[in-house]
């Protein structure tokens, strides 16, 4: 009976008169990890490594409401709720209760004038399904972009079909204005373009894209997030180009390299706080299996490296203990499929600063070692 209440109480939310009409389909997951960081200098984290339990769970509800239109909810846990690149609750609290928030809410109208080849989204949902998305040397895997979104070529989960796709995006990042102030929202506008297919026994996807962020150098001034920033005398106009292509080793273990570079073609002369000489980032890939079956596996590693004016706070928070940029090393991981949706999971990562104000000479730059080993159940 909650069920059934839970289900009619939503679709009355959302605006249906009749709950009998909306498809929906329930999806969720949660992930428990243990998580281990050190230095080679223990005046960084102590004689003893950093070491915590912590917890991702994730509950969402899609709705296909008819053929051009469908709608979604998902709730998730965030710690503080400040952290913009994760969704993990630590396990320090004493056994209180941990809050959840509201990670995903959109609407999306696909018009079938067009074929169901272009959606219109509005509201918040995961930056997986929202652009086009092959590693995360840009975005954060957890990060989930408020605003518009208009996409052609990709399907009702987000997912690119074959041939060509396109994003194009506006994005809120901070509503600011006073009495004292003019208006300075921060805002994003996202665009990519890419192209998926097949030569022979190969299958590849290429693209690039484009992010310029306005106002983001006045977006901080009230409120901390974490990872914290100050771009005072920055801007950001990143662009990006992606790739990929891969295929079979057996019947059952594909492999794939892919790679990502992306530059900030903002300049020194506009802002004085840019080091035209700090303005790229890049990520190598070569991925083996995928772990989607009962008994398969999977194993990754990729080489990063992102000068300090490149990116911004958005890109992966995991490497070098939550350092967004300024930083160079290698990620290790392998997945195995345990049971039917359940895997075990480790990753290793390895990088240093690289402009490292501890030391004298980049190449003695302090080594931050992160271990982390999931076990992630999807139902």
């Amino acid at each position: 009976m909650r069920k059934v209440a839970l289900i009619v109480g939503l679709a009355a939310a959302l605006g249906f008169n009749n709950a009998q009409a909306v498809d929906l389909t329930w999806k969720g997951d949660v992930r428990y990890r243990y998580q281990s960081d050190l230095t080679d200098l223990p005046a960084v984290t102590g004689e003893h490594s950093r070491d915590r339990h912590r917890a991702r769970v994730r509950l969402g509800v899609y709705s296909w409401i008819n053929e051009e239109l469908s709608a979604g909810v998902q709730i998730a846990t965030a710690g503080s709720g400040l952290e913009t690149t994760s969704r993990n609750e630590t396990l320090d609290d004493q056994f209180l209760a941990d809050p959840v928030y509201f990670n995903e809410y959109f609407i999306d109208y696909h018009p079938t004038a067009l074929n169901g080849n272009v959606n219109v989204i509005l509201g918040k949902r995961a930056v997986a399904n929202t652009l086009i998305i092959q590693n995360d040397l840009v975005w954060d895997s957890d990060l989930t972009f408020e605003g518009a979104t208009v996409q052609y070529g990709k399907d009702g989960s987000g997912k690119e079909k074959d041939g060509l796709s396109a994003v194009a995006g506006y994005y809120m990042i901070n509503e600011l204005k006073s009495v004292t102030t003019k208006e300075q929202d921060a805002y994003l506008f996202a665009g990519q373009l890419a192209y998926k297919g097949e030569i022979s026994d190969l299958s590849y996807q290429l693209g690039a894209g484009y992010y310029n962020y306005v106002n983001f150098d006045v977006a901080n001034v009230a409120t901390t997030y974490s990872p914290a920033y100050s771009y005072i005398g920055k801007d950001f106009n990143i662009v990006e180009f992606f790739g990929s292509f891969g295929g079979q080793i057996t019947e059952t273990l594909p492999w794939q390299i892919s790679g990502q570079y992306a530059f900030n073609t903002a300049k020194h002369a506009d802002w004085v706080n840019i080091d035209d000489a700090k303005r790229d980032s890049y990520l190598a890939e070569l991925k083996i299996g995928d772990a989607k079956q009962v008994g398969q596996w999977s194993l990754n590693a990729d080489y990063v490296s992102i000068e300090r004016d490149a990116l911004t706070v958005l890109t992966d928070s995991d490497r070098n203990m939550g350092a967004a940029t300024d930083l160079k090393g290698f990620k290790i991981g392998a997945v195995y499929h345990l049971v039917q949706n359940m895997t075990l999971g480790v990753n290793y990562f390895n990088f240093k600063t690289i402009d490292d104000k501890t030391t004298t000479l980049d190449e003695s730059a302090i080594t931050r070692h992160i271990f982390m080993a999931d076990v992630v159940v999807k139902f």
